[in-house]
């Protein structure tokens, strides 16, 4: 199924994102490399909406991929209104030191009861000295 976003809300959902090494919660020596990461999610549109559920794809330096899909974001589906932002932070546990994260967010907005999805773009983790 394809989900579009309804009309005004296509490019005033922006979504921005700020990883972090985890250096005190991270075992290089047991191949566990832990990056936080921040999620601010604006709502630059002038209609309120809901982040229902969250699709991650996590492609680790060694190839693997890990797809994670769930009910909303850290236990919350915020409904953000219009000019609002929502932020939360969450975790990523590698077996290496850099990674990628992408997905997307499903979404509705709550007077038509449409569902969208908002994409969220690659990111990069990255523990210290690697390459950027």
């Amino acid at each position: 199924m394809t989900l579009t976003m309804p009309e005004g809300l296509a490019p005033a959902i922006r979504v921005d994102v700020a990883p972090a090494f985890r250096r005190d919660e991270s075992a290089p020596d047991q191949r566990r490399f832990v990056f936080s990461y921040t999620v601010t999610v604006h709502n630059g549109s002038s209609h309120s909406v809901q982040l229902l559920a969250r699709y991650w794809r996590i492609t680790q330096g060694s190839g693997k991929v890990q797809e994670v899909r769930g009910k909303g974001v850290v236990g919350q589906q915020p409904l953000i209104g219009p000019g609002q932002t929502f932020r939360y932070t969450s975790r990523a546990i590698l077996d290496g030191p850099v990674g990628v994260m992408e997905g997307a967010y499903t979404c509705v907005d709550p007077a038509s009861q449409r569902l969208f999805e908002v994409a969220v773009a690659p990111f990069r983790l990255a523990g210290p000295n690697q390459v950027h």
